[in-house]
């Protein structure tokens, strides 16, 4: 606790499922007190007042309130101890960040696992390898074994991918006009990142090493996710025959670390290029599984997913979408997605972690586009249920492609 008013109270939370059968979560709260309510303190911050022998203290959110967040930042890590200003960046769901006098971001991880926070870890390790297109901490603050919070450099940028390329879809959904002819047009900026996440999976090969894959692993990691999401919204015997080709498929390349859950949002645009963040992986799966070795390729299909999506929300929400407009935003999509592929095969110490045949590089990718959007599903159920039909109807159109997804060919 910090002495005075406004004080913070840390607490953390244990969160049994099941009746207390099942899984235990842990969570860290930073709640702000104070003699009476802050002033512009948004609803969803504001927990609610309990008395006291003085009268009533008002419980909030600390880190949506400034007073309370430079407290906890003073707190938490020295390097921060003289900021004068912070705010909260939006954007994040399951962690929350601070920007400190526009120099420093703090991120402050809610859900805490045992050891070392997966961001912090390969993040550190790539900053020692000299990869320098990710966020590298500056401080970071561990109680025991884990990671609370972590400390680095606030970068400027243009933005997130994402929000860029809602703008680019805007654009040509307004102007239909093909995506090339669009003054928001992004190819540019998916070929660059394509050799950036490439150069990536480089870095994290020779950091973390690499072995040969094993299909079944994969696969089995596939289908827990699919038995953990399936609900009846699925078929999920169709899918589990996709899955099962991974099994005795015998050129898969190498097993990684990978980031684990690529997408458009977690590609910041700065001036000199892309920058990777949040390497904690998907937040539904569990924390063990994030850390299993993986395909590079499975980062792959997370970016194709990404761009498929975002053609796939700005279609949804448009009020009346028409066939020209449909036609555009899977043209906006094919057109970025080839830049983004082109782009990672630029990068030649890449392909020797990748299958040696094209087929079967198509094969796996194809794999893990389907398992990304069964992991979709679950995510949307669990944060946005109203989207739920976005990744549905992925997983729909993928079993039921034509031509076929492609399959691995025998070994030769």
């Amino acid at each position: 606790m910090v002495e005075g008013w406004p004080t913070v109270l840390w607490a953390h939370i244990e969160v049994r499922s099941q009746g207390g059968k099942g899984t235990t979560d842990n969570y860290q709260v930073p709640v702000g007190v104070l003699l009476e309510r802050p002033e512009g303190l948004p609803d969803s911050a504001y927990i609610g007042s309990v008395e006291a022998p003085t009268g009533p203290r008002f419980l909030f959110d600390a880190l949506a309130y400034e007073p309370t967040a430079l407290l906890i930042a003073a707190k938490i890590t020295p390097t921060s101890s003289g900021a004068s200003t912070a705010r909260l960046e939006s954007g994040e769901q399951s962690n929350t960040s601070l920007v400190l006098d526009e120099k420093f971001i703090l991120k402050v991880f809610r859900k805490l696992e045992p050891g070392i926070n997966p961001d912090v870890e390969v993040t550190e390790a790539l900053g020692a390898h000299g990869f320098t297109d990710v966020p590298v901490p500056v401080d970071v603050w561990r109680e025991g074994p884990t990671d609370l919070a972590v400390l680095r450099r606030y970068e400027r940028s243009r933005g997130d991918a994402w929000t860029l390329a809602l703008a680019s879809l805007d654009e040509i959904m307004t102007r239909r006009c093909p995506p090339r002819e669009g003054k928001f047009d992004m190819v540019g900026d998916s070929r660059t990142l394509g050799n950036t996440v490439a150069r990536l999976h480089v870095a994290l090969a020779e950091t973390f090493g690499f072995a040969p894959a094993v299909g079944s692993d994969w696969a089995d990691a596939m289908s827990s996710q699919l038995q953990r999401v399936a609900g009846g919204l699925l078929d999920a015997v169709r899918i589990e025959v996709i899955f099962d080709r991974l099994r005795a498929a015998p050129d898969l390349g190498m097993g990684i670390r990978i980031h684990g859950d690529l997408h458009l949002g977690q590609i910041l645009q700065l001036p000199r290029g892309p920058m990777v963040l949040d390497f904690e992986g998907e937040p539904e799966r569990p924390v063990a599984e994030r850390r299993r070795p993986s395909s590079p390729l499975r980062d792959v299909a997370g970016m194709t997913r990404s761009f498929q999506y975002a053609a796939a929300v700005t279609i949804r929400q448009l009020s009346r979408a028409d066939d020209e407009q449909r036609v555009l935003a899977s043209a906006w999509a094919e057109r970025n997605m080839n830049a983004f592929l082109a782009g990672y095969a630029e990068v030649d110490e890449v392909h020797p972690l990748l299958p040696r045949a094209r087929q079967s590089r198509d094969a796996l990718l194809s794999v893990f586009e389907l398992d990304k959007a069964v992991y979709e599903v679950a995510y949307e159920i669990s944060h946005r249920p109203d989207f739920v039909d976005v990744p549905v109807s992925a997983v729909s159109r993928l079993i039921d492609a034509d031509p076929p997804l492609p399959d691995f060919p025998p070994e030769s």
